[in-house]
């Protein structure tokens, strides 16, 4: 092994000083590898950029197109100063990528944000072994376990269904980069056409360019006529909630798909009729088992309950530690959610990792 720790916590962000190469850093920097375009991972300012292709489409529409990126396709190995960096798929939205880093024998993999459920759009989590795991623990807590998507796709649409019947538009507020591509996906377009936001639409010409398939959808305009609205789904961002953009679909009802929908208290204060729990991210029993998979023998616990879910893994037996960074995990990944309100209640863990008390 190393001396001194093949990944290390700058200023900067996660870096290789090997290779002096940061993972996803939040300051400018010379070299970067990137996992995902969300822009708490993906930002500007950086000389060169590594990331997969799609990712590469998605940081120029959103970013520019003067950055410099090149690409790795998932599971080729690019060499830097004799350190080895693959991409291996992270399953949290399209181009989504873990970064294997090794160096003379030792190997350390950076997850970036990761989710086990098929979402019909991402390439599927790729378990990869490593020495050392730092992993996302945006729900490192035994009250996030998720339902199995169909369950909440059922859910959805029987709202929608609900809504349609009555001649009132369902607006359901999503990331407009992953989730909102993941809800078209799912839900039952049988019940009525699906429109988005622009910012929902730009994101889905991209992909679709790369090759993604995405069902039917239309781009509201000024001059959408406004009974296309009455049995609709619209997917817009949560910025674009209570404003005039939003009023124009009156009647509306309107929803959240999000993993924070899990809290009551997170209900109850945001300003909208029906949560759904939908999350990109992994919950308590799928960062457990990414941990247990990658036989990893240090794990570093990076942005979301990193104190708890470190220190869970140190009760059985692991060697756990939790560091700072600047990624937003679910609140604000797209610069256009907003933040986690509330904290739940925090139960104790058993060494089972389940809670003492259920949180109420």
């Amino acid at each position: 092994m190393a001396s001194t720790p093949l990944l290390s916590f700058s200023p900067s962000g996660i870096r290789c000083e090997q290779a002096d190469v940061h993972i996803d850093p939040w300051r400018p920097v010379d070299r970067a590898i990137i996992t995902h375009a969300h822009s708490d991972h993906a930002r500007s300012g950086s000389r060169h950029y590594l990331a997969s292709p799609i990712t590469k489409a998605l940081m120029h529409a959103r970013l520019g197109d003067d950055l410099r990126i090149d690409t790795l396709q998932p599971g080729q190995t690019g060499t830097i100063n004799g350190v080895k960096f693959s991409l291996h798929p992270a399953g949290h939205i399209p181009g989504s990528m873990q970064v294997r880093v090794e160096y003379k024998g030792e190997v350390w993999v950076a997850t970036g944000d990761h989710k086990r459920h098929a979402d019909g759009i991402s390439d599927a989590f790729e378990p990869v072994r490593c020495h050392t795991l730092i992993t996302e623990c945006t729900f490192g807590l035994p009250i996030y376990r998720w339902k199995e998507p169909e369950v909440i796709f059922n859910e959805i649409n029987a709202w929608w269904r609900g809504n349609a019947a009555n001649g009132v538009c369902s607006v359901i507020s999503a990331y407009s980069l992953g989730k909102a591509q993941r809800v078209m996906t799912g839900v039952d377009r049988s019940i009525g056409p699906i429109l988005v936001h622009g910012a929902v639409a730009n994101m889905n010409t991209v992909l679709q360019d790369c090759g993604l398939e995405l069902p039917p959808w239309e781009h509201i305009t000024k001059d959408t006529p406004k009974e296309r609205f009455r049995n609709a789904l619209v997917i817009t961002p949560g910025s674009a909630l209570d404003t005039p953009w939003t009023n124009r679909l009156k009647p509306f009802s309107t929803a959240m798909a999000s993993g924070w929908m899990q809290l009551r208290g997170w209900r109850r204060r945001s300003s909208i009729d029906k949560g759904f729990v939908l999350s990109d991210h992994a919950d308590w029993d799928a960062l457990l088992l990414a941990v247990k998979e990658s036989g990893a023998e240090r794990v570093i616990a990076t942005h979301g309950y990193t104190d708890l879910f470190s220190q869970y893994l140190r009760s059985v037996g692991m060697d756990a530690a939790a560091e700072t960074t600047e990624f937003a995990g679910e609140a604000g990944a797209d610069g256009t959610e907003g933040t986690r309100s509330v904290d739940p209640v925090i139960p104790a863990l058993s060494r089972e990792g389940r809670p003492e008390k259920e949180a109420s």
